[in-house]
């Protein structure tokens, strides 16, 4: 893949700390900088000397992860209908990493598999550290970590399906054991109950980039809409439906609302939806799909032309299917292209959401593309390779034509109310409620047409036009029973790559581990 001149620095950061990742120990035998740890093989932990610098560590760590478009976003996004990431000439080739997630062809050596294996392993085995008793931690400090650690171990089981747990006592000549997907659903339930009470109570508009009630109501809400999966079945359980509904409640309760203006709670401010976000920065999420001539006064070298969405996609959104100017017919989640009359200095010529068609500069003036034709993004790619740099549709949800003076800002929302919402509206759904009338209460705010009834492929699809970009397609696709499906480009219809393969050098530290079906 090609990388332009933005932000060149943060860049190699990122991939230094991805190749530092690859390399160190997958079975989790860990040095932690403000722990005491002894050489040898254990039992040498004394706890960790500051337990507030631990707790930001941790907090950084969640920073580190969602500051990259690869690793967890890319298995959240590249392996469903939302995203996928064509090769064009020989950019974005990169040995077809990113097509095998499209194709549902990938296997245990492959490098974001274990990146995100690393990463949220590495990230509770530093949640173990400071819960530990004689980290002598406060009961707020313990809480948050549990929070954490529910956050993490969750991951891991929603990738994988099961857990190794080390004990912060145990060396490196001792395998880690490991949880069951139903010992570690019982486990992430366990700390998040554990730790509401200890968390504080914080509304939209505190310092919701920490542990807080409504951010651990938010994860048991997820995590019991999904545990019918978890617990090996193919859809969720009628009998976590109702605590779905009262985690759901508790975070209406902390004062959180839906927000009406939906781009604007993508502009790195507080708003009354941002239940959960991490100090990251966006430029990754900005970038990786807009074209080298889109380029800006914080960028001269434009984006990195990579990412695109499948047209299928894009037509779950109300609108004229061939252009998305401002009076197309569209509703607000689908954004809008900034045309000869619209565009100004203060948008820079960028737009929100999808951008199909011609694209602008500032001043009004077409774009143009390489070798002379002009910038006009394409409905239709001709397949995973052999693309030029023009097809296929962009998308853009945080965008250079929001935030500050120049439109570049961190921050990116990890739980929001709306999903929330929706997550009960599910809920009731499955529970056998009529739920049009939530589901149209969101819509109309979202300047969409009302639907005359809702069905489980109705919320599949308003869960994809209220919450693209945002992690969580993999995971709906699975809870609807739809991961497996065909989509353009990816014929792969085998359902065990619902869960990762557990990764290659992972198996040969930890003979505890076993391989994941299908591989």
């Amino acid at each position: 893949m090609k990388k332009r001149t933005f932000k060149n620095f943060s860049y190699l950061l990122t991939c230094f700390m991805a190749l530092a990742t690859i390399s160190s120990c997958t079975d989790l035998d860990l040095i932690v900088e403000d722990s005491i740890v002894s050489e040898g093989s254990g039992g040498g932990f004394t706890g960790v000397e500051n337990p507030s610098q631990s707790l930001t560590n941790i907090y950084n760590q969640i920073i580190g992860i969602y500051a990259s478009q690869e690793n967890t976003y890319a298995l959240a996004e590249v392996t469903s209908d939302e995203y996928l990431v064509p090769t064009r000439g020989t950019d974005w080739g990169d040995n077809g990493i990113w097509r095998q997630l499209h194709l549902h062809s990938w296997d245990p050596t492959h490098f974001f598999v274990l990146n995100v294996w690393n990463q949220w392993n590495q990230l509770a085995f530093a949640c173990n550290e400071l819960i530990d008793s004689r980290s002598n931690a406060s009961a707020q400090q313990v809480a948050e970590a549990k929070f954490v650690r529910a956050f993490a171990i969750w991951q891991i089981l929603d990738h994988f399906g099961q857990v190794p747990f080390r004990e912060v006592d145990e060396g490196p000549d001792v395998n880690p054991k490991v949880l069951s997907s139903t010992e570690a659903l019982d486990l992430v339930l366990s700390d998040l109950d554990a730790a509401i009470p200890d968390l504080p109570s914080v509304g939209p508009n505190g310092a919701t980039s920490r542990a807080s009630k409504a951010a651990a109501y938010f994860l048991k809400a997820r995590v019991l809409l999904n545990a019918g999966i978890y617990r090996g079945g193919t859809s969720p359980d009628a009998a976590d439906m109702p605590g779905v509904i009262t985690a759901v409640d508790a975070i209406t309760a902390e004062g959180y609302s839906l927000h009406d203006g939906y781009f604007e709670m993508f502009d790195g401010t507080a708003n009354s939806e941002r239940v959960f976000w991490t100090n990251a920065e966006v430029n990754h999420k900005m970038w990786k799909g807009l074209h080298y001539s889109q380029a800006h006064p914080e960028n001269g070298g434009g984006g990195w032309n990579g990412f695109t969405t499948l047209a299928s996609f894009y037509d779950l959104f109300e609108g004229n299917p061939n252009s998305n100017y401002v009076g197309d017919g569209q509703e607000e989640r689908r954004g809008w292209v900034p045309d000869a009359t619209t565009a100004n200095g203060e948008n820079n010529g960028f737009g929100f959401g999808f951008l199909i068609g011609q694209q602008y500069d500032a001043s009004g003036a077409p774009l143009a593309a390489r070798g002379g034709r002009t910038l006009a993004f394409t409905r239709e790619l001709p397949g995973l390779i052999g693309n030029n740099d023009i097809t296929g549709i962009r998308v853009l949800k945080y965008s250079p034509g929001n935030g500050d003076e120049f439109g570049l800002y961190t921050g990116q929302i990890i739980f929001r109310y709306s999903d929330a919402y929706l997550m009960k509206a599910e809920a009731m759904m499955r529970s056998g409620s009529d739920v049009t009338a939530m589901v149209n209460t969101l819509r109309t705010l979202r300047k969409a047409q009302p639907l005359g009834s809702v069905t489980e492929s109705d919320m599949l699809a308003e869960r994809g036009r209220e919450l693209y970009d945002e992690y969580v397609r993999r995971m709906d696709l699975i809870r609807f029973n739809k991961f497996a499906d065909t989509w353009e480009f990816k014929n792969n219809t085998d359902n065990t790559k619902r869960l990762f393969p557990i990764p290659t050098n992972a198996i040969l530290s930890n003979p505890n581990l076993v391989q994941n079906p299908g591989y």
